[in-house]
């Protein structure tokens, strides 16, 4: 699903908020946006200008419980008056989508920050567009939706985006160049350790059960978020694969493992899900080694105790809004494996209570406890303490609203952030009293090597762009590596293959060496 060129877009951070026309369409959409606003009770100011609403939202109400934490006033009260102007039944991609920030969680949580924010720095940034290219890649099919909105109704007055022009603002990618990148990384080597050590003390004393603590590295992007994209689309696939150009110069680019929270309607009722991950071990070199590292994180005690702990926190989470009996586990410790690694997860369910919506369900998850931690507010605040940067987009969600009602989000994990031209890639472990802390530092290093080859390793570098004119390829894999050649003048030609291949299902290691031999035969 892809979309450019929206007419609207809503912006914040902290208690603030913009929305912004980005063409003449957005624009006819604004009044009536004045008019939802002015009469939501969580307004508190709102000043309107060319193009432009610029307002706050007042703060929560002290005092309330868990269930009444996602109707408390905060910048998600602005979200949701949009969805209820725009409410639609019968179009499940209409909506509004883009990125929500880490710092999000901190308009519900009390928790003294430490770092010091950039002022450009967000927390949301969703866009509404009006024209959506949509592809199911199980079909083999794909449609291109355009939306027209009328305004005004039965007033005097009836104002249509029907025969404007879409379109917008077109700004070049520029990169930073790598001489002038002073900071490579946001802790030196043996410091995320040291933390480790940090966060076991807490764990003896009974402050945390559970740390997620991440650190960051900065790179060069010379080629761009659109190149990044295709190459980590190619190289690890994942269930929630993103580029957003949120504007000011910043990107995502993400291959996300993780669902945070889908709300769907069945015959049953609006149906909450997630899966939560947690548990992680590098993929071996071929298909056994493989299945003996699947048996040795199905084996790990403390890989497990990782799991149930953010599963137990989860399902605790979907009781305060999930009618009662409807939350089970469906999926235990079930393997998802990707390029270079290899997952344990857990599939959660449950069904909404009357008088609970999709932003409950998310809101009541914000954050997971697979990306913070358990207390989850004790383990916030470690992390604001103990952490060398602010999140920023790290830890939050992708994904849309729809005004039908549903909602599919994934949390930003396995993401390349582009800001100003340069390229921030996070990755954290998950720490438990066991921990052993040089693991725990490979392990983030490990998650990032994907995203940062992604962004440092262009194609043209591969085996194949390399080798000299007199070969050609002969036969590649679907991930791009080539495993047979032949010179294009002499009787010369190479297949490479492992000689445990022979015990593939079918026959098809010794079929594929058959095609090698036949292929192979001199021919006068």
């Amino acid at each position: 699903m892809g979309f450019s060129d929206p007419p609207l877009v809503l912006e914040a951070r902290g208690p603030a908020f913009d929305v912004t026309a980005l063409n003449e369409r957005g624009r006819v959409l604004l009044p009536a946006i004045v008019a939802t606003l002015r009469a939501s009770p969580a307004l508190d100011t709102l000043v309107e200008q060319e193009g432009l609403l610029r307002g706050t939202v007042k703060p929560a109400e002290a005092g309330f419980t868990e269930e009444e934490r996602s109707r408390q006033h905060s910048i998600f009260s602005i979200v949701r008056a949009l969805q209820a102007l725009f409410a639609f039944e019968d179009e499940p991609q209409l909506g509004l989508y883009g990125a929500f920030g880490y710092d999000l969680t901190f308009q519900f949580e009390s928790v003294k920050l430490h770092q010091k924010r950039d002022a450009s720095q967000r927390d949301l940034v969703l866009f509404l567009p009006d024209e959506i290219l949509v592809i199911d890649i199980l079909s083999n099919a794909a449609w291109q939706l355009r939306y027209e909105f009328s305004v005004g109704g039965r007033s005097a007055w009836v104002s249509s985006t029907a025969g404007l022009a879409r379109g917008g603002e077109s700004v070049p990618y520029v990169p930073t160049p790598e001489a002038q990148i002073v900071k490579r990384r946001d802790h030196v080597p043996g410091a995320f350790a040291t933390k480790v050590l940090r966060a076991k003390e807490e764990f003896k004393v009974g402050n945390l059960f559970e740390s997620v603590l991440s650190q960051t590295y900065f790179e060069p992007c010379p080629h761009g978020p659109s190149a990044v994209f295709r190459r980590l689309r190619k190289r690890n696939p994942s269930p929630y694969g993103f580029l957003i150009n949120l504007g000011n110069s910043e990107y995502l680019v993400g291959a996300s493992p993780e669902m945070f929270v889908r709300v769907e309607k069945n015959d049953k009722g609006w149906r909450c899900e997630t899966c939560p991950i947690s548990g992680t071990i590098k993929r071996g070199a071929n298909a056994m080694e493989d299945a003996e590292n699947i048996k040795k994180i199905l084996s790990d005690a403390k890989e497990e105790s990782e799991l149930t702990m953010c599963t137990d926190v989860d399902r605790n989470d979907k009781s305060r809004i999930c009618r009662a009996g409807s939350v089970q586990v469906i999926g235990r410790r079930q393997i998802e494996m990707y390029s270079r690694l290899i997952h344990t997860v857990d599939h959660v369910e449950g069904y909404l209570r009357e008088g609970f919506d999709a932003m409950d369900a998310f809101l009541v998850h914000t954050w997971a406890v697979t990306v913070t931690g358990a207390p989850k507010t004790w383990a916030i605040q470690f992390l604001e303490e103990m952490e060398e940067s602010p999140r920023c987009w790290y830890g939050g969600a992708v994904g849309m609203l729809g005004f039908d009602g549903h909602l599919n989000t994934g949390l930003t994990l396995r993401t390349v952030r582009i800001a100003n031209g340069v390229a921030e890639v996070r990755a954290g472990a998950t720490l438990l009293f066991d921990s052993e802390p040089e693991l725990e530092e490979r392990e983030t290093e490990l998650k990032a090597s994907a995203m940062r080859d992604a962004v440092l390793r262009d194609d043209s570098e591969s085996a194949a762009a390399k080798q000299p004119a007199c070969l050609r390829t002969t036969a590649i894999t679907t991930d791009g590596c080539v495993m047979a050649i032949q010179h294009t003048s002499l009787p010369i030609a190479a297949v490479q293959f492992h000689p445990e291949s022979i015990l593939t299902p079918h026959s098809l290691g010794m079929q594929m060496i058959s095609n090698a031999l036949n292929n192979l035969k001199w021919t006068e």
